[in-house]
């Protein structure tokens, strides 16, 4: 009979949500604690600053990536200005960190984005957040500050990213399709259809001049994402 056939690995899929949505509740809860945690109880008011609809279409965006049904990753954006979006809420759960999740999700938001008819990019994060600084500085983004400096110095630490054109405009982030052709749900050999409403990575706007990202495979497997 030969030894058992391990598992197949769990599905990871994307989900469209909003910021009060139960299912954000696990990204909310541990942005909060951390930054309570690394810059003070006032810290936490962070999560109440922007009303709800900033991160929700048309303008802005909450990204959820599921691993087997839970959320383990997410980031959102929100408008900045008319031409820049602003990235926020960038999280993986603590048990989940080193696996390259939060580069998945921030290469969706930033596709997402410029699909969304953004040309730009743009965010910050705290001092004593190294593993973000990485991730931004990884993942091509150019700083707004002198990176030699003492991040305590320079406070918060501003990044930016020029995105490339994006054929297919509008991205209706509600379906995960675009406007002009429906995009084919394909799932994986060995791994379970996606349940309604969540966004396969097929079905995501493609990076461009690449294929779309297929989950856990490609340049972001061993990324340094969160």
């Amino acid at each position: 009979m030969g030894p058992p056939r391990p598992a197949p690995p769990e599905a990871t899929v994307l989900r469209v949500a909003r910021i009060d949505d139960p299912l954000a509740a696990p990204l909310v809860d541990e942005l909060r604690r951390e930054y309570t945690a690394r810059y003070g109880s006032a810290a936490g008011e962070e999560m109440t600053r922007f009303p709800v609809s900033d991160f929700a279409p048309p303008h802005g965006l909450l990204l959820l990536l599921l691993l087997g049904g839970r959320p383990v990753s997410g980031g959102a954006f929100r408008r900045y200005d008319e031409r820049t979006a602003e990235v926020k809420r960038m999280w993986t759960a603590s048990a989940h960190r080193r696996r390259g999740y939060a580069r998945l999700v921030l290469a969706a938001l930033e596709r997402a984005a410029a699909a969304a008819g953004y040309g730009r990019v743009h965010l910050t994060t705290g001092p004593r957040q190294p593993e973000a600084r990485g991730l931004y500085l990884a993942a091509g983004y150019t700083p707004g500050f002198d990176v030699a400096a003492d991040p305590e110095s320079v406070g918060p630490l501003a990044f930016g990213k020029d995105l490339p054109p994006f054929p297919q405009r509008p991205w209706n982030p509600g379906t995960g399709a675009a406007a002009r052709g429906r995009q084919t749900r394909r799932t994986a050999p060995g791994r379970a259809a996606p349940a309604a409403g969540d966004t396969p990575w097929t079905a995501l706007p493609p990076e461009p001049g690449r294929g779309p990202l297929h989950p856990c495979t490609g340049p972001f497997r061993n990324g340094d994402g969160r």
